[in-house]
């Protein structure tokens, strides 16, 4: 993998050029095997690929960037190793476009919990890269970017979804998403499960439903 920033595995599309792209990103503490098990159940049509994020974590697993549990120390998330790794991500996008069989004009990301909170920040940082964006159990942080003007943003359309009972990321969190994408007047969809921090079997079949009204 010379040719790349970051690790990865991919499942091959079925069409042999100009296949549409979906790039997955895990959560904090996992690794690149985690939504791979995804893969088996999306169109066949799509190049999948998912990334493994660049921190390792102790004893096993990695991060995005890192986070302070000790809320009296008031920073919450770091955001300078966050900024980082939303630039290696749209590097790595520019290097799969290069590489792989793929089309450059459909590029969607799914994230998971900070593999979401990223996939915001590489959408809405270098929209000019990204087509469509499923936000699982995440939020907008809103330090990671700056907004540019809608017209940068007209293409883009966000799934965003969310555990009405999530422990990790409170759900209130995730529904200021929607808001701050209607103000730039972004197309977006958000909706809520009865689940945890993790995503309920329901979820995965419409996430899959609107993925496929997309190809």
């Amino acid at each position: 993998m010379e040719n790349f920033n970051l690790h990865h595995i991919t499942r091959p599309s079925s069409l042999k050029e100009n296949a549409p792209l979906l790039i997955l990103f895990h959560g904090y503490g996992s690794d690149e095997n985690d939504l791979f098990s995804f893969a088996t159940e999306l169109p066949e049509e799509l190049f999948i690929i998912s990334v493994r994020a660049p921190y390792p974590m102790q004893p096993h697993g990695n991060a995005w960037y890192a986070i302070n549990f000790d809320a009296d120390q008031g920073k919450w998330s770091d955001n300078e190793q966050a900024i980082q790794s939303r630039d290696l991500i749209a590097t790595f996008i520019d290097q799969v476009i290069t590489n792989y069989p793929v089309n450059k004009d459909s590029v969607s990301l799914l994230g998971f919990s900070q593999g979401c909170i990223l996939s915001y920040a590489v959408a809405l940082t270098y929209p000019e890269k990204i087509n469509n964006i499923i936000a699982l159990s995440g939020y907008v942080n809103e330090d990671l970017f700056e907004v540019k003007d809608a017209n940068a943003y007209k293409h883009l359309n966000f799934y965003c979804s969310h555990g009405s009972v999530d422990q990790v990321i409170p759900v209130d969190w995730a529904r200021q998403a929607p808001k701050f994408l209607d103000a730039l007047n972004i197309k977006n969809q958000f909706n809520e499960f009865p689940v945890g921090h993790g995503v309920a079997p329901q979820n995965f079949y419409e996430l899959k439903s609107w993925l496929e009204h997309l190809l």
